[in-house]
């Protein structure tokens, strides 16, 4: 089965809607209280609002701060205009240290799993026409995406009574596979999402890509109403989520939205709306770039807005996050530039192509809401103090929806209702980055414990011989070095081995795939 078999599946009532609002990129997240509540808020909405490769430094809102935790403002944060993500942070709670993978394919998939990529084995993102392993990957990392039978989160709400809709990138398989189509992984509707991640184009002048050699095999399918007409990709796909969501309203069903948008990935074509604000910009691609996020930012508003006109704001819990680092158009990848003060950027081992923005929050205040007073939100606080990361996300869903992961089925995260509501997060966290391909950081797992964070660099493919300046190891305390300049792995060997070690763990719990050379798995050790 191709892409084109599957285009667009939407419900009867949602085709007759299309067109009518606009929709926000945020996180929904739902619960069952265990008291009395209104029967309209017997199940809170779930609204998951991702953006394609937008690192923690791509907004006007700062989510870095000082040693004191106050929010600290960088010339980045100048720069960009996100007013919506703005009025989001003003609702709810952010992380200054909020981890997903530094490629979206395994990003993606731990959204709908709950797993560390080292153990769902989606390591690397996902070409749709070949497994792109690299020369010392595992052969056998899972290309094909999810199985028939593997438990997502969609399908465990779908199955509590939730109608389930995807808008935008989907990317959960290649062609011709099951996971290809996100209705095969428990959507109800799928608007615009096949197995590709890069748009053919966001222009409605230019079909999205349809009609155009060089970019037909990215054209992204079911907007052909849309075609030729000015709106760009980011306004189509949220102009048909709100028509889903509005469906969803006026059937009493309960909903999960997961509004995924193609912005702001590469092609950086501008956005025409929001282009002039940047013309001082000297990097035309920067210019197109930073279109793309304020017109992302204005999808998050106009969602945020029509929930409200829907009456479903209150009982709608909202979590903003990014997929990877930056890709941002600015100086080179593991340098410190397009996520200053942060070093990397997308695909990097380095801070700056892990850390990317997470605000939780409801759609709108109402103190006298049974789900608020419950699950209360603390509003315009920047947590700073701990790290959280991308598996939290759907343990966190399935926690306020009661969903069970399913036999046998291990989630890493952990629910951040404690977090968001007030509770300081653990100390002893650990998060696990795991990438056994090649790509602008080649061959690595990167590990997180405390406050330091050890990069293990696998000997093959030149990356042990290439790293030997910094040392097959690197090690880096976050708290004093937050830009990684300084590596300590020579200086504190015993740390640095009980990290190695702690690494070493997590990877064999998560039964993770290595780098193979000659058929033989090449495992961390000491250099």
């Amino acid at each position: 089965m191709t892409s084109k078999h599957f285009h667009v599946v939407q419900i009867d009532s949602v085709v007759s809607m299309k067109r009518t609002h606009a929709l926000v990129l945020v996180v929904l997240l739902a619960w069952q209280p265990a008291f009395a509540v209104k029967p309209s808020e017997a199940k809170p909405n779930v609204l998951l609002f991702l953006v394609d490769d937008m690192g923690l430094m791509d907004t006007s809102v700062p989510f870095l701060a000082d040693r004191l935790g106050h929010p600290t403002r960088y010339p980045l944060n100048d720069f960009y205009r996100t007013p919506s993500m703005e009025r989001l942070a003003a609702l709810g709670t952010r992380y200054s240290q909020f981890y997903a993978n530094s490629v979206c394919s395994p990003t993606r998939t731990t959204l709908m799993s709950g797993q560390y990529s080292a153990r769902h084995h989606t390591t690397q993102f996902i070409r749709p026409e070949n497994r792109n392993t690299g020369e010392f990957g595992p052969v056998d990392w899972k290309w094909e995406g999810f199985a028939k039978t593997d438990p997502t989160l969609p399908a465990q709400l779908r199955a509590q009574g939730y109608r389930t809709i995807h808008s935008g990138k989907a990317h959960f398989g290649p062609i011709g596979y099951w996971a290809e189509n996100p209705a095969n992984i428990g959507f109800d509707v799928n608007i615009a999402g096949c197995s590709f991640g890069q748009p053919g184009s966001y222009l409605g002048e230019k079909n999205y890509g349809h009609g155009i050699d060089k970019r037909q095999k990215r054209a992204v399918p079911g907007l052909e109403s849309y075609h030729g007409t000015e709106t760009h990709l980011t306004e189509a796909i949220t102009i048909e989520m709100k028509a889903a969501i509005s469906s969803s309203v006026a059937a009493g069903m309960p909903f999960f939205a997961y509004m995924s948008h193609y912005a702001v990935h590469a092609p950086f074509e501008a956005d025409s709306r929001f282009i002039d604000h940047y013309r001082d910009a000297s990097n035309p691609r920067l210019a197109a770039f930073a279109s793309l996020i304020e017109g992302m930012d204005k999808s998050l508003g106009d969602l945020l807005d029509h929930l409200e006109l829907l009456g479903v704001a209150e009982n709608t819990f909202v979590i903003f996050l990014g997929d990877n680092g930056t890709d941002a158009p600015i100086g080179d990848v593991h340098q410190i530039a397009c996520s200053a003060p942060l070093r990397g950027k997308k695909g990097t081992h380095y801070e700056g192509g892990m850390r990317v923005p997470m605000i939780a929050a409801w759609a709108k205040k109402d103190e006298g809401n049974g789900f608020q007073s419950q699950f209360p939100v603390l509003a315009g606080r920047l947590i700073t103090n701990g790290f959280a990361h991308i598996a939290d996300v759907p343990a966190t869903i399935m926690n306020l929806t009661g969903t069970k992961p399913g036999d046998g089925h291990r989630v890493d995260g952990m629910s951040l209702l404690p977090s968001i509501g007030g509770q300081p997060l653990p100390q002893d966290r650990e998060f696990l980055m795991h990438f056994p391909h090649s790509h602008r950081s080649s061959y690595f797992t990167s590990y997180r414990r405390g406050n330091h964070k050890l990069i293990y660099h696998y000997p093959v493919g030149g990356g042990f011989e290439s790293n030997k300046a910094a040392g097959a190891i690197e090690m880096f305390d976050l708290v004093t070095d937050p830009d990684e300049s300084h590596n300590l792995a020579s200086r504190d060997p015993d740390l640095a081995g009980e990290m190695l070690s702690a690494m070493q763990s997590a990877l064999a719990d998560s039964h993770a795939q290595f780098p193979t050379v000659d058929g033989e798995e090449v495992r961390p050790d000491w250099p």
